[in-house]
């Protein structure tokens, strides 16, 4: 699977670009204000785009939603419970001092026993709220098979996980999204987090100082 990732200022958020290397059918993962060197990357490969695909819908990574959708002109996913932050991006923006155009209008939840496809690949959604009510695990394989790329948001990080102090965020629920939900893919499995280094379900476990 051909993957590459962007991140920029100033909230050095990770958007991603999944594409299968023999339809080039590809997604795009939570594009923020690096959307540009996103579509470069399509551009550059020629990409087939089928999905805009949110983890949640925090403002850094929204912002380059519109830009994507207008690129691409594919539908956007999200899961309904995180609704009110999405339809809320541009006046979260003002609370960051950022001008941020109200994103698109959602075109598809995310539904339990969801499989999105792309090229022979497959992505399933699960549901892990804590950080916000909406949040995410989008987990990426060969379609018919347990995948073990994991897309995660800001659930977990290479040693930390996601705050909890932003509205509908709760720190309970986020560690039982962690433990009952994302520790279930086995310590092979890879985790993308929304922000910093790729690390491992096992590395988490093992190590990760939120989670002893």
């Amino acid at each position: 699977m051909f993957l590459e990732t962007r991140a920029v200022a100033p909230f050095l958020k990770n958007g991603y670009v999944l594409g299968c290397e023999h339809t080039a059918e590809a997604v795009i993962i939570d594009p923020g204000d690096e959307v540009d060197q996103l579509l470069e990357v399509v551009e550059r490969h020629r990409l087939d785009v089928q999905y805009i695909l949110l983890t949640h819908a925090h403002v850094d990574h929204v912002t380059g939603v519109e830009r994507a959708k207008a690129a691409c002109g594919v539908p956007i996913y999200l899961h309904r419970d995180d609704l009110f932050l999405y339809e809320r991006a541009d006046q979260i923006g003002l609370m960051f001092g950022l001008r941020v155009s109200r994103p698109p209008a959602v075109d598809a939840w995310f539904e339990p026993g969801q499989a999105l496809t792309f090229g022979r690949y497959a992505v399933v959604p699960h549901h892990t709220p804590g950080h916000c009510p909406g949040g995410v695990c989008l987990q990426v394989g060969p379609a018919g098979t347990p995948g073990k790329l994991l897309f995660v948001g800001d659930t977990l990080f290479a040693g930390s996980i996601g705050r909890t102090d932003l509205p509908g965020g709760d720190y309970a629920t986020l560690i039982a999204s962690i433990k009952n939900v994302l520790f279930r893919f086995g310590d092979d499995a890879v985790v993308y987090s929304g922000h910093g280094p790729a690390t491992t379900i096992g590395e988490e476990r093992r190590t990760n100082p939120f989670l002893r």
